[in-house]
């Protein structure tokens, strides 16, 4: 019998980004983060794809014309610090890098602690990094320190 060659093919984006190498475990929890649901332009994810840098299988999400913002980013970096983000114009690659865990984290993580100010006034809520590794955020405000599994984004 005759081997058959399969081939997905997948539109090129005109202007748009593409989010690669995010572990396949965390594509969904970027798409929730992202709210990339209620886009209105293409958006294209892979799952569970061969990946040489990521032992499970990596994901991909490609949305057209919608570029993310640093906060964005950052958010991203937190629950996919391995992801590359591409950003295309006319077809072209203009801006490729990796992620990184930046050293402060504003405005987009609620403190662990419940007896923090920030859960009780409208204060913005500000981290420093403590460990990029293992992720562990300490408060700017009571000092406590959130752990990645207690992450809880706003």
């Amino acid at each position: 019998m005759e081997k058959v060659s399969r081939e997905l093919k997948v539109s090129a984006l005109e202007n748009g980004t593409v989010i690669d190498h995010i572990p396949s475990n965390r594509v969904f929890q970027v798409i929730r983060l992202l709210e990339l649901t209620s886009e209105k332009d293409e958006i294209f994810v892979g799952v569970n794809l061969e990946s040489k840098k990521l032992k499970e299988g990596k994901g991909i999400i490609k949305v057209s014309n919608r570029y993310f913002a640093d906060w964005e980013i950052d958010m991203i970096s937190l629950v996919a610090p391995s992801a590359t983000l591409i950003e295309i114009k006319d077809f072209c690659v203009v801006v490729k890098r990796k992620f990184a865990i930046p050293d402060k984290i504003q405005a987009i993580v609620k403190c662990f602690n419940p007896n923090c100010i920030t859960n009780h006034q409208p204060i913005i809520t500000s981290f420093t990094v403590i460990d990029k590794e293992d992720l562990k955020l300490q408060c700017h405000y009571c000092e406590k320190i959130t752990a990645k599994n207690n992450v809880v984004f706003l």
